[in-house]
This record gives structure tokens, C-alpha cells and sequence, in this order.
């Protein structure tokens, strides 16, 4: 085990906000050349330790305790000396991307900035710079020149901006809240590994907060456990992950390894045929400009995509970050239209047509978003939110039948009628995908896009809503169209797989079939870039 001394030192850490205890006690350390993984559930107090180490906390914030760094009293330091700090000795890469990103400026400029304010490099050598970080995090200067901007990214694009702008300067510790919960595995695995060189180049300390204990189970030499503010169970990963000896561990490692009970699927009626159909579907974008009268060649985002759905069934569908999964699954809900191809639902075109024609359809076609919160209006109370897709019925229900269907909705994805009157600030993030899961299904759709439903909640929250999407599949034979990049998503509540690369359709089978023996080259390549939690403990007890 490295003796070095600590870089990193948090002793008896506690944290109340407006009166509110959020971390009791915390004792935490991370030497040069470590990684200490920070784990828990959602609410535990994970992001709240790192901004009390990199002194960001909102208004109201008083801590207490002692946070030590390279022997600097964090508590008491100035504003000045943490502003020294912060993106020099001290980095960190936030869990949203988007919302750590300027939007009004380019990437370039924003690896630059934090060069420039703290070496006083000039522009051209500053820019230089974050070429090079940005080469090293995967975003070469062919495809992503330094003057792209923020949205012309995808999500994990972003990330892997972020992670430059905060390892720049090759800082001593690097705090990393949840880094690769918007990747796909393959970048997943690329991100983990450029910080682990970076750990071993510049003997940065790393600690690493995630809920997926597969990740830090492979990437942490030790581990801390957190729940409601308190450190349950701290030591060497390999020691701490393998015994179980909290109850609390044990019932972390036993949800990041849960599969759902699927009972046979209840047909309510019967569809001749299939119930979604996609015939050689493509859609093109044009390229980017390159001078007043010239652009690059067209952006094929899906490229002559077929497959089709039987009722009842769920089907995944799995790739990297910007194959073209997200752009498909639009033009199947009719927010896009292809360049090409010929969609039907329930053998009916839906391609190209208006909105009074598309109203049938859309009753029976719903979307789950990877992210509730932004697909809620703040200002409403959920009674109205979950009650939205009521316009489509042919009959306008009563007030009170709204409310009846609303909170039997509710019911059926474990929260209570009296949830109607909240706003969807007061629920948690695994609280607000249930209420948009009772959105989606309020009206009995057939078919459900589910849009990377449960790539940001923790493992718990992430048990229980994978249990939820089986309980409906069977209880009201709705079929699912996952998106997502998790093969272990895939694995648990899925029959079938589609694997996409590049806009195409490469390998499609039985999911177990298709993900025990993958066949393409890029269905291989995520199967083995996958964590694996069993896997991993073995690996590291072995290492330790």
C-alpha cells in the first residue's frame, strides 16, 4: 500500500445547510498516486464532500471540521488562495456537462481560459495546449476543431471536454463527480483509462465518485462508503467489496447486479402483424459549412436502418455516443422526418404526416427521457404534468376523472395520489423518472421509447425502476424500445438486441445470444468495455 502522506485530508467533516445536517462526521484521504472511490446513493452527501473540498457550497452552507490540502487549511482560506487553487493544484470534472460548459463559447476557448488565468500563456500558446488535451481525451482536430461550440456536441463529447478543461494543468487531485455517467462504455473505458495514466504520469491523487460500483470497484485502490451523510464502511476496495460485512454494502453490490422478474407479458389485443415496422430509414443532415459556397459531405446519422417490433416484446437498442440511436428513436415518435424510408406503427405509415393525422398514433406511442427533470415544467404541479397526455383521447375526460387517472397512474409506479398536488422539485431523481414513467403510460400506450432511463440514477433507484418497467410489461403488455449504452440495462429487461455503429444496424439477435457471443466488431468491442462487478472484485483482490 502507498505510505505516502496524504494529499488530501478531511477529518470529522460536517455540513448543515439552513439547519439541515448533510454530512456527520465524514473522515476521508486520498495520497499522490491514489484513487479513492466515493460511493452511495443518491442524496447521501458524495457531491456535497467535493464541493466543501473545493469550497463552492450555496448560500446558507456552514461547515465544519478539518479539510486539509498539501497543507492548506481549506475551511479557513481565503477566496483569493482557493481561486490559486481551483483548475491549477485542484480540478474537477462535474457530473452535467452541459451545465459546466459556456454555451456561447467554443471548446477551444474554454481549455484555453483556465491555461491562460493561471500560467499567463499567450492566446496561440494557450490554444496549443488544449489541442493537446483535447487530442489526448479522444477529440482529434479533424472532427472537433477548437471553434466548435458546446451543442454541436453529444453528450459525451462534452464530457470528455470537461475532463480536459479540469486535467489541463495536470493538477495534484482531480475530483471526478459521476465522469462517465453520460458515455457509452467504449468511451467509458477510454475516459477511465486516460485518468488512470494520468494518476500514474503526474501522481495526481484521484477520487472518484460514482454510484456504479462495477467502475470503482476496477479503478479505486480504496473505497468509501457513504449513506445519509455518514461513512458506513471505508477500507480497500477488494476488502471492502468482497466481505460485505455492512449491510448497506451488501445491499449496494446485490442492485448493481439485479435482474428483474419477468412473468409472461398479458396481451390485452391482438395486432396482426408487427407493431412498429422500419423499412430502410435514413436521415442525412448537411455537412458543415466551408465557405459561402461550399459544405462538407452530408452527415448520414442513420444509414438504411430496418428492423421490426412484435407487441409486448422489449427490444434494445445499444451503440456509442452519436451512432445515430437518438436520432432513429425521433423519427419513430414523429419529431423528425427521414431523408429516406418508410416508418409504420401498428402497420400504418406515420413518415411525413401531420399532426391531426399522427393523433391516433401518438396515443398509443410514449417517451421516457433520460432526464425527468428537464422534461417537467417547473411551474406546474404534477397533477397537470402527468395528466398532459389526456389530449390525445377521442373523449375529453372530467376533471375528475383526470384526477381518478392520475392518481391511479401514480399508484402503479409506486407513488401515492397524494404526490398530485407537489412540484417536481420536491421529489428525488428516481421519484421524478417514476412520475415520468406514469406519464407515459397514464393512457396505455403500446409502445414506449425509454430514452436512457436510468443512466443517471444510482443502482438502488436503478433496481427498482427496471422492476417497474417489467411489472408493466406484464401486467399491461406494453413493449419497450430501450436506447441505452448499459449492456447490463440491456441484459435485465430486455428479449431482443439491435446493435448500432455509425448509423447502421450491425448485429440484432437474442439479447443473451447476441451479448454472450457477439459477433460484429462493435457489438464486441462494447461487451468487453462493459464493467463488470463480479469481474472486477476478482480482479482487484487479486491486485491487492
Amino acid at each position: 500500500m502507498n505510505a505516502a502522506p496524504s494529499l488530501l485530508e478531511i477529518a470529522g467533516l460536517s455540513l448543515e445547510i439552513a439547519g439541515r445536517p448533510i454530512l456527520k462526521g465524514v473522515n476521508l484521504d486520498v495520497r499522490s498516486g491514489e484513487v479513492v472511490g466515493l460511493v452511495g446513493e443518491s442524496g447521501s452527501g458524495k457531491s456535497m464532500t467535493a464541493l466543501s473540498i473545493m469550497r463552492l457550497l450555496p448560500p446558507g452552507a456552514r461547515a465544519s471540521g478539518r479539510v486539509t490540502f498539501d497543507g492548506i487549511d481549506i475551511l479557513s482560506a481565503t477566496e483569493d488562495q482557493m481561486c490559486a487553487l481551483r483548475g491549477d493544484d485542484i480540478g474537477m470534472v462535474f457530473q452535467e456537462p452541459m451545465t459546466a460548459l459556456n454555451p456561447v463559447r467554443t471548446i477551444g476557448e474554454q481549455v484555453a481560459e483556465g491555461i491562460r488565468w493561471h500560467t499567463g500563456a499567450n492566446r496561440t500558446d494557450s490554444e496549443a495546449l488544449a489541442r493537446r488535451i483535447l487530442d489526448r481525451v479522444g477529440l482529434p482536430a479533424e472532427r472537433f476543431p477548437l471553434s466548435r461550440y458546446p451543442h454541436e456536441l453529444s453528450g459525451g463529447q462534452r464530457q470528455r471536454v470537461v475532463i480536459a478543461i479540469a486535467c489541463a494543468l495536470k493538477p495534484k487531485l482531480l475530483i471526478a463527480d459521476e465522469p462517465t455517467t453520460a458515455l457509452d462504455v467504449v468511451l467509458q473505458r477510454q475516459v477511465l483509462d486516460l485518468l488512470m495514466d494520468l494518476v500514474q504520469e503526474n501522481r495526481m491523487g484521484l477520487l472518484l465518485i460514482s454510484h456504479d460500483l462495477a467502475v470503482v470497484t476496477e479503478m479505486a485502490d480504496r473505497v468509501t462508503i457513504l449513506r445519509e451523510g455518514e461513512v458506513i464502511e471505508a477500507g480497500e476496495t477488494a476488502r471492502v467489496l468482497s466481505e460485505q460485512r455492512h449491510s448497506y454494502t451488501r445491499q449496494l453490490a446485490q442492485a448493481s447486479v439485479h435482474v428483474p422478474r419477468r412473468n409472461p407479458v398479458v396481451t390485452r389485443a391482438r395486432v396482426k402483424g408487427p407493431l412498429l415496422t422500419v423499412e430502410n430509414v435514413s436521415r442525412h443532415y448537411p455537412g458543415r459549412r466551408l465557405s459561402l459556397l461550399r459544405r462538407d459531405e452530408p452527415i448520414r446519422a442513420v444509414d438504411g436502418v430496418s428492423f421490426s417490433m412484435q407487441p409486448g416484446r422489449s427490444v434494445a437498442l445499444v451503440g456509442r455516443s452519436g451512432c445515430g440511436k437518438s436520432t432513429l428513436a425521433r423519427m419513430i415518435l414523429a419529431l423528425d422526418r427521414p431523408t429516406s424510408g418508410e416508418i409504420r406503427f401498428r402497420g400504418e405509415p406515420i413518415s411525413g404526416r401531420s399532426e391531426a393525422d399522427l393523433k391516433a398514433a401518438r396515443r398509443e406511442m410514449q417517451v421516457v427521457f433520460q432526464d425527468p427533470y428537464g422534461s417537467f415544467d417547473p411551474r406546474q404541479k404534477v397533477e397537470k404534468l402527468v395528466t398532459e397526455p389526456l389530449h390525445l383521447l377521442e373523449t375529453r375526460p372530467s376533471r375528475a376523472e383526470r384526477r381518478d387517472m392520475a392518481a391511479r397512474a401514480l399508484e402503479e409506479v409506486g407513488l401515492s395520489a397524494s404526490d398530485l398536488e407537489k412540484y417536481p422539485h420536491e421529489f428525488s431523481g428516481g421519484q421524478r423518472q417514476r412520475l415520468s414513467i406514469a406519464r407515459a403510460i397514464i393512457i396505455r400506450p403500446k409502445l414506449v421509447v425509454a430514452d436512457e432511463p436510468v443512466s443517471a440514477l444510482d443502482v438502488s433507484i436503478r433496481a427498482r425502476i427496471l422492476d417497474l418497467f417489467a411489472n408493466l410489461n406484464a401486467r399491461l403488455g406494453i413493449a419497450y424500445l430501450f436506447i441505452t449504452h448499459d449492456l447490463t440495462v440491456a441484459r435485465a429487461i430486455t428479449d431482443e438486441v439491435l446493435v448500432m455503429h455509425e448509423g447502421r444496424i450491425v448485429e440484432r439477435g437474442r439479447t443473451n445470444e447476441v451479448l454472450d457471443n457477439p459477433r460484429s466488431e462493435a457489438a464486441r468491442a462494447l461487451v468487453e468495455a462493459a464493467p463488470d462487478l463480479n469481474r472486477a472484485i476478482a480482479r482487484k483482490m487479486q491486485e491487492q
